[in-house]
């Protein structure tokens, strides 16, 4: 007779049995923390590098590494890169005059990603939020009135998310600059209200920056 497995038996399975050794499972929940990705999605990145660990594992690490080792923050516009000032701030080609305003890294990558804006940007860091406790000066605000008032900008977009604490912080900053001689233009169609700009897509984006108007 036929001794039946323990999954047809019934039979009580640790909740501590692992599939791989600790220090693939390390990996594993280290993937799963990653936006965008959960457990299922990262075991299948980790599976895919463990079968092609010349090719795609090491690099993958080498450019890791690299980052890491580099990695610094503008001091002019508060952009992530591995030089100070960053790539668009030191970049000759983009116009002096524009400068557009976001609140996060990732809202400036995912606008510069549109390939639509020519000018240089100015990272908050965040937004103003009553509830969260987060104040003008818990945020790069003054900052950005310190390069308005060196002068040669002579529009500012306030491309914040359009959300009510976003709303908010473009509005709080529009009142800021009001006695400052530049152009005030915030985006308009095609962001939703509640949208983030990082998870828009780039017609969209696009369709934002063409449509901005004058801030009231």
């Amino acid at each position: 007779m036929c001794k039946a497995a323990p999954w047809q038996t019934g039979v009580y399975v640790p909740k501590d049995w692992t599939m791989a050794s600790q220090e693939i499972e390390n990996l594993v929940q280290a993937l799963a923390r990653l936006p965008g990705l959960g457990p299922r999605s990262a075991r299948r990145a980790v599976l895919y590098l463990l079968k092609r660990p010349e090719t795609t594992m090491k690099p993958i690490l080498s450019a890791m590494e690299q980052v890491e080792a580099n990695l610094v923050t503008c001091t002019i516009c508060g952009n992530v890169d591995t030089k100070d000032p960053c790539q668009i701030c030191s970049d000759p080609r983009r116009d002096e005059k524009s400068l557009c305003v976001v609140e996060e890294v990732s809202d400036l990558w995912a606008l510069d990603k549109s390939r639509l804006f020519p000018g240089k940007f100015h990272v908050l860091g965040g937004k103003l939020s009553a509830l969260d406790g987060v104040r003008p000066e818990d945020i790069s605000i003054d900052k950005l009135l310190k390069r308005v008032e060196q002068g040669g900008i002579d529009e500012v977009v306030l491309a914040m998310n359009a959300t009510l604490e976003g709303q908010a912080t473009a509005h709080y900053i529009a009142e800021r600059l009001e006695s400052f001689p530049v152009r005030l233009s915030q985006l308009s169609h095609g962001i939703p209200v509640g949208g983030e700009l990082d998870y828009l897509d780039e017609g969209t984006l696009a369709q934002a920056l063409r449509s901005r108007r004058p801030v009231e």
